[in-house]
């Protein structure tokens, strides 16, 4: 039996946890207050993996759930005390050689106050804010540019 390898990251009212498992089957997640027990099969070896983890906070067993890819099977556990980070996954300080953080989704949301805001809305913000005043007006820009193009005549208007 071997620890499947796991990287997790901490949200404001949820932790991810990952567990890196290929082409897995018979996965079994069950989900405690503490804890999370995971197993599954891979490989055409049938390598049989299995994790406890004894968590740092507590979490809503029946709001945490889980989906299988053919990479990985990625929990989500939704925290107890929403608003609260957790600085490990673990409840113990050891490293587990298992375990590491996903610093690709890692995100220090404690300071932004834009957590609930969707990506579009983020990135709409991001446009209004850089300004805009200093560009030229472009409504006249035919009456600028004089030119005998045949292209430039008015076209009729549609019926």
């Amino acid at each position: 039996m071997h620890h499947a390898a796991a990287k997790w990251y901490d949200r404001r009212d949820s932790v991810f946890v990952e567990f890196c498992v290929e082409d897995s089957k018979d996965v079994q997640v069950k989900f405690a207050k503490t804890k999370v027990d995971f197993s599954c099969t891979s490989g055409t070896d049938n390598i049989t993996h299995q994790n406890t983890v004894e968590l740092f906070g507590v979490i809503v067993p029946e709001e945490s759930k889980y989906r299988r890819t053919d990479r990985s099977v990625l929990c989500c556990l939704r925290k107890e005390e929403v608003g609260k980070s957790w600085p490990r996954l673990t409840k113990d300080k050891a490293k587990c050689n298992w375990l590491s953080v996903d610093f690709i989704n890692w995100k220090d949301w404690e300071e932004d106050s834009d957590e609930d805001l969707s990506s579009f809305d983020k990135f709409s913000d991001m446009m209004n804010t850089m300004g805009g005043d200093d560009l030229p007006d472009l409504d006249g820009a035919e009456e600028e540019h004089d030119s005998a193009d045949s292209d430039d005549e008015k076209m009729p208007d549609l019926e």
